[in-house]
């Protein structure tokens, strides 16, 4: 595969992998404690990744869940975060500006702080209650994350009795490190003509629905805007049919994510819509990959690390492709701002 090292990412995703039972352990403290709610508290990319978790405990779970802007509610604070608070904090780097001020801030309330970091020596890899650290880089982060909000969201869940066959879903997730490497591999020979899509366009609509919109989110503004410069407009495609549709015109690239979780429909909407008006709908699925062993129900919970981890292999060529490098930044961490 191009540019990609298979060892490193087994070893980061089996780490993230390896942090389950951990988890498990302090929720369940937690939730003895008397715990009353749950804040996922990260900041730009992190953040819009511990959506699935969210949104999981959101739709499934009555233990009361939050996520909210780390700038924001560093300014306005929240009368739901209290001692009684578990705090979710993500940053790949641990020394966010954001999230270290909101850090400080927690800390006042009492509230019990998780942070998720690749470094331990940083400030929220020695802020936290519990610290944890799992090496990644860019490239291999998503799925961490992912993995590890993941995790999170159905401890509590299985300690409120809101899932019945928790053990089977952990047992299937421990599995996913070596099937998400094959998904890359199988995947590779396309990842070339989808890179030469987003290449061949200044401007892209990027949307998806339920579980993997986050993924859509953080695909057109860390990647394609961040990294690579090019325009996006990320929209959620339940929202497209109310105002973006209108943009929608012969030569205007489309790019479509689906996955399998209940929300399907919605995407499956826009589908059907878009080609009518233009010629430059893209779709990528995860039901196109193979995974062996892995339940349906599951195959739902992981939409969204399925695409990160092909979109990883499409973002190799196209940097390739384009002469512009991921690393490459004008004004992220160069300039004050």
């Amino acid at each position: 595969m191009l540019n990609f090292d298979e060892e490193r990412f087994l070893r980061i995703q089996s780490g993230a992998v390896g942090l389950s039972k951990r988890f498990d352990d302090v929720i369940s403290g937690c939730l003895a404690a008397g715990a009353e709610n749950v804040f996922f508290l990260g900041t730009g990319g992190a953040a819009i990744l511990m959506q699935p978790a969210y949104q999981l405990l959101q739709r499934k779970s009555r233990f009361p869940s939050f996520i909210d802007l780390t700038a924001e509610l560093l300014i306005t604070g929240s009368v739901n975060l209290t001692k009684k608070s578990i705090v979710v904090m993500p940053s790949l780097s641990g020394t966010t500006t954001e999230s270290v001020a909101l850090l400080a801030k927690i800390r006042e309330t009492g509230a019990t702080v998780l942070t998720l970091v690749g470094h331990e020596e940083t400030p929220l890899g020695k802020g936290g209650d519990h610290v944890f650290v799992n090496f990644a880089a860019d490239d291999t982060s998503c799925e961490s994350f992912y993995l590890q909000s993941l995790f999170i969201a159905l401890s509590i869940m299985k300690h409120r009795g809101d899932i019945a066959n928790h053990d089977q879903v952990i047992a299937e997730l421990e599995t996913l490190p070596k099937l998400l490497l094959d998904v890359k591999r199988a995947y590779e020979d396309k990842a070339e003509g989808f890179a030469k899509v987003l290449s061949a366009s200044d401007y892209h609509i990027v949307t998806g629905a339920g579980n993997v919109w986050p993924e859509a989110f953080y695909y057109g503004m860390c990647i394609l805007e961040e990294m690579q410069w090019i325009r996006t407009r990320p929209v959620h495609s339940s929202d497209f049919f109310h105002g973006t549709l209108e943009l929608v015109e012969k030569g205007v690239s489309v790019i479509l994510f689906k996955g399998e979780d209940e929300c399907r429909p919605v995407a499956d909407r826009l589908e059907n819509f878009a080609p009518s008006y233009t010629d430059k709908l893209t779709v990528l699925d995860t039901a196109d990959f193979k995974l062996p062993g892995i339940s349906q129900d599951v195959r739902g919970l992981i939409s969204p690390i399925l695409l990160a981890t092909v979109l990883e292999r499409i973002s190799a060529h196209l940097e390739v492709m384009r002469n512009h490098p991921l690393t490459t930044r004008r004004y992220y961490k160069r300039v004050a701002y």
